[in-house]
């Protein structure tokens, strides 16, 4: 988005086809698509991109920096960079991420959960209560509930 490409986006080393099944736990480095089924979770070694088309499936947890889900996954998915989420996604579990970009249309069943401190931008993690402690008030506007 915004003129920056994924630095994975592009690259498939390992491909799962349509017609594919597969029984147990997956361990990939680089690229990996998704277009058949896997029962068992899925993880990146290191740095790497899962992508899972419509057809994909995945009975079991995925963990990798970058994460494209247009199909179904039943259990949780870390995305430590980002997850983006297409129209089909199906997600039975909970969703940790970076960033996050989701399709109308996308559905999760689970929560929602921000990781702490992006690697993309270095933020900090909000403390909770929603204020920064980094940032000065300024002294001219009253705070929610001061008026």
């Amino acid at each position: 988005m915004f003129g920056r490409r994924d630095r994975y986006s592009d690259r498939i080393d390992t491909l799962i086809g349509k017609s594919a099944g597969i029984q147990g736990d997956v361990e990939f480095a680089g690229g990996l698509h998704v277009d058949g089924r896997v029962a068992g979770s899925v993880r990146a070694a290191g740095e790497g991109s899962l992508s899972v088309s419509e057809f994909g499936i995945i009975e079991g947890s995925v963990a990798a920096p970058s994460v494209v889900l247009n199909g179904r996954v039943n259990g949780d998915i870390v995305g430590s960079e980002r997850v983006v989420l297409g129209s089909k996604a199906r997600v039975r579990g909970n969703v940790h991420y970076g960033v996050i970009e989701m399709a109308l249309g996308a559905e999760i069943s689970g929560k929602l959960v921000p990781l702490a401190g992006r690697p993309d931008t270095g933020a900090p993690p909000a403390p909770p209560g929603g204020h920064d402690e980094g940032l000065p008030e300024d002294p001219g506007l009253p705070l929610a509930g001061g008026l």
